[in-house]
């Protein structure tokens, strides 16, 4: 039988996160961080490989687990080209467009690359792979249609924790993923709301710097009018109005916070300006919701909330109390990308899903 030994690849702007699962149960878990002393030696992310790579193989060591007894390793997925939902092996094409960052510079297109390399120092023997990376992209035609030709909308979304939650909600009422109309609410730095029609997430908004509801750290959908004022009106250049949309949006700029508790904490001690953007951002997640139920037409089977802000019971209740006539609403609080990942790894050793070929 195939070891059912899994590690997982998480890596960030700022840290690379590892954990080994054995099966379903993880078994080691390690953040590695890396002080801005030590990234600034490197002129693009990509040329950080080497250094993180070290680092992992020396952790694993630490760990116990030899590399070589591992059945796969999977590596968070990074801004390649749209793909559909599912685990990807990692090959030469796919290496290529991690190494170029097609969509993108991002640290999370070292995961594959680390997956691969350390699979390569075993000899090839466990498994690398890929699973559910952000440009994850099932929407349909008419989702794609905006009011002007030449801007398509596009799908970039938390799909790794989004898929997870849709499926582990499936399995606690005995169902399959793909039997079941679900809308998917992630509630993090960035909110990302999606119509899941029987496995398929055929619309959602783009949360990286797009449209949707506004959120710790994004401005979400604005007025265009004002919007294209703003761009023209002198005071702001190209990257500053780039980062006005993403990093220094939503609660940043009305509260100057991207903390989410820290504006729960005011709103409950009775701050009124906090208690208003804190029913605001629920507000414009709500909308979203409403509007997937009618993707959906009507025919919803559960609502389920998830991320880091899922963690503030004002946000979810107020959410709740909007959109509950549509369905059941569930709420898991946090995200746990380490342990998607694995299960993405365990289904494909197991052979409940093929790992899919990137072309």
């Amino acid at each position: 039988m195939a070891s059912e030994l899994i590690l997982t690849i998480n890596p960030g702007s700022t840290s690379t996160k590892i954990a080994i699962f054995d099966g379903e149960k993880e078994i080691y878990s390690k953040t590695l961080r890396h002080a801005a002393s030590e990234l600034s030696k490197y002129t693009h992310i990509v040329d950080q490989l080497e250094f993180r790579e070290g680092l992992v193989f020396d952790a694993l060591k630490e760990s116990g687990v030899a590399l070589e007894s591992l059945g796969a390793i999977v590596g968070r997925g990074g801004l390649v080209k749209p793909v559909e939902s599912g685990a990807y092996e990692v090959n030469d094409r796919l290496l290529e467009d991690l190494r170029k960052g097609v969509q993108g510079e991002h640290a999370s297109n070292l995961g594959g690359l680390l997956a691969k390399g350390l699979s390569e120092r075993a000899g090839g023997k466990p498994l690398a792979l890929i699973a559910d990376p952000v440009v994850v992209d099932e929407m349909s035609d008419i989702a794609r249609v905006s009011g002007l030709p030449f801007i398509r909308r596009r799908s970039i979304f938390h799909a790794l924790n989004q898929k997870a939650i849709a499926r582990r909600y499936a399995a606690s009422v005995g169902k399959r993923y793909e039997e079941l109309n679900l809308i998917v609410a992630h509630l993090g730095g960035g909110v990302s709301v999606g119509a899941h029609m029987h496995g398929r997430v055929v619309d959602v908004n783009n949360a990286v710097d797009g449209d949707g509801p506004f959120s710790p750290e994004r401005a979400g959908t604005l007025p265009a009018g004002q919007l294209a004022e703003l761009c023209f009106s002198g005071k702001y250049t190209h990257g500053e109005i780039k980062k006005l949309l993403t990093g220094q949006g939503g609660l940043v700029a009305l509260m100057g916070t991207n903390n989410a508790k820290e504006v729960a904490d005011k709103a409950e001690a009775g701050d009124k300006e906090a208690a208003l953007i804190e029913q605001a951002m629920g507000y414009g997640v709500g909308k979203s919701i409403g509007a997937c139920a009618a993707v959906l037409h009507g025919k919803v089977d559960a609502i389920l909330l998830t991320g880091g802000m899922a963690y503030g019971k004002a946000l979810t209740d107020g959410i709740e109390a909007m959109v509950s006539f549509i369905a059941p609403v569930k709420v898991y609080p946090g995200e746990d990308e380490l342990g998607a990942l694995a299960m993405n790894g365990l289904m494909v050793l197991r052979g409940d899903i093929k790992a899919k070929i990137y072309e």
